[in-house]
């Protein structure tokens, strides 16, 4: 009947919770509208913000891991007592359980207890177990990782001191002994560090360090990524970069840049400095020989050299 609500198909007067009616309730809720629409790198279902966030966790620094080289060690009687006469900064003295006291040993307690270093007794197996089964003789040392200097730092350290720059860089010596020899006479010649690759190249390892006879202790060296790159800085700069090389243009003794801010480049024995770096230099200077004589180690060939920049700059 007409006016019947309770009829099937009617529309009920009453706009309570029917959405039909009108135009209000949650029909002008949804004309209001969200917003400005997000950008795609604010939507997480949309593919440009998962590559975002796949950036930021590229980007973001990792946690550092505790590493497992940050020492070495140095294993036998004879070695540990020369690294403890050079001065090399021993952490820990380890002594197995029931070595004999002979004159190295009872050497190896004086120093420690004049320079304060920690001694630990310990059982034979585990000695073997610290040293990797190194023939130890009853006696090793925990030496901490070298701590390299920056590039950068080696100018600092002559401009603090009032002194011409003087900078050795090594070019593929990879004898950790023909570092340590460098090292040692850059330290009895003045120079003011001793800069080395990072990769493939010698490090400042305990053999270093006991060539070096303490000279370590007072002299940086420093890590460079890439020895070309490093050497156009040290231009820019002002310095000028002399090359050791067999077939240089000019003599050692000639060298007219000896007294002024200087990079002296040595590479190794036999190959000799590389292609780029020798390319970069400013100059290539030899070392006057006998005939016969191909070239010199790095260590002998920095010593040469070294001892003629002082000689001109004195």
């Amino acid at each position: 009947m007409p006016g019947n609500s309770k009829r099937r198909g009617a529309i009920s007067k009453n706009a309570k919770g029917n959405p039909t009616a009108g135009s209000g309730g949650r029909v002008r809720r949804g004309l209001e509208g969200r917003g400005p629409t997000p950008r795609a790198e604010e939507r997480p279902n949309h593919k440009a913000y998962r590559a975002a966030r796949a950036t930021d966790r590229r980007q973001t620094p990792k946690p550092r891991k505790k590493r497992t080289d940050d020492f070495e060690w140095v294993a036998g009687r004879n070695s540990v007592l020369e690294l403890a006469r050079e001065g090399v900064p021993v952490t820990t003295l380890y002594v197995a359980e029931g070595t004999d006291r002979d004159d190295r040993i009872r050497e190896l307690f004086k120093i420690a207890a004049e320079r304060g270093l920690a001694v630990l007794e310990v059982s034979k197996g585990e000695l073997d177990r610290l040293t990797d089964r190194a023939v130890h003789q009853g006696v090793a040392a925990k030496i901490p990782s070298y701590e390299y200097a920056h590039p950068d730092e080696l100018l600092t350290r002559a401009r603090e001191a009032g002194e011409t720059p003087l900078i050795v860089m090594l070019d593929g010596v990879t004898d950790p002994r023909n570092l340590g020899a460098v090292v040692r006479s850059a330290a009895g010649f003045g120079a003011h560090g001793v800069v080395v690759a990072e990769r493939r190249a010698a490090g400042m390892t305990a053999s270093a360090w006991k060539t070096s006879a303490g000279a370590a202790a007072r002299l940086p060296v420093a890590r460079a990524t890439n020895l070309t790159r490093q050497l156009k800085a040290y231009q820019e700069a002002g310095l000028m970069v002399a090359g050791l090389a067999a077939d240089g243009t000019y003599s050692l003794p000639d060298l007219d840049l000896a007294d002024g801010p200087l990079v002296l480049v040595v590479g190794s024995e036999g190959k000799g400095i590389s292609r780029l770096v020798s390319e970069t230099c400013d100059v290539l200077v030899s070392i006057p020989m006998a005939s016969g004589l191909e070239s010199l180690n790095a260590g002998v060939a920095a010593g040469v050299a070294l001892y003629a920049v002082a000689e001109r700059r004195r």
